[in-house]
């Protein structure tokens, strides 16, 4: 049975005040301790990339290649070029918001869809977030399909 005496002491947490000045630094000779912290100089003063948004904004179109390779499970085109997104926003804090519907109420991709938009739209690097606005207004139909979708499916 240990008693509170053969307890080990903690040793002694380190604070802010108990830091080392570099300008008071000295080596045990007396000289003074080159130490410095130039390895965070640039970085501190580094300004954030920008990155462009908007409708033309490199972000934006990577959220949109991105959802090219999204393919419906039962027409064999992409969600974007089937017409399923009406919107790709990005805002100046890099969330994106997309705006998509689904062929129908009661497509069979109703309750998965949505969720792998979201999960591939937020695996952009640059991507801080992202949400799926579902809206069934207005209605999807084949005429808002790409010239490409309709091609590849014999519609043109």
């Amino acid at each position: 049975m240990t008693t509170p005496n053969d307890a080990p002491t903690k040793p002694p947490r380190a604070r802010v005040e108990d830091a080392i000045d570099p300008d008071e630094a000295t080596t045990e000779t007396g000289a003074e301790a080159p130490r410095t912290r130039d390895y965070l100089e640039g970085f501190l003063h580094q300004k954030p990339a920008e990155t462009a948004t908007g409708a033309g904004g490199d972000l934006q179109q990577a959220v949109i290649d991105a959802l090219k390779e999204i393919y419906d499970p039962e027409i064999p085109v992409n969600i974007y070029d089937l017409g399923l997104i009406y919107g790709v926003e990005v805002d100046d804090e890099c969330d994106a918001t997309i705006t998509m519907t689904l062929t129908t109420p009661h497509c069979p991709v109703a309750e998965t869809m949505p969720g792998e938009v979201e999960l591939r739209a937020s695996s952009v690097p640059g991507i801080r977030d992202a949400e799926v606005e579902l809206v069934w207004d207005p209605p999807w139909s084949p005429e808002k399909m790409s010239d490409e979708a309709r091609l590849e499916l014999g519609m043109l």
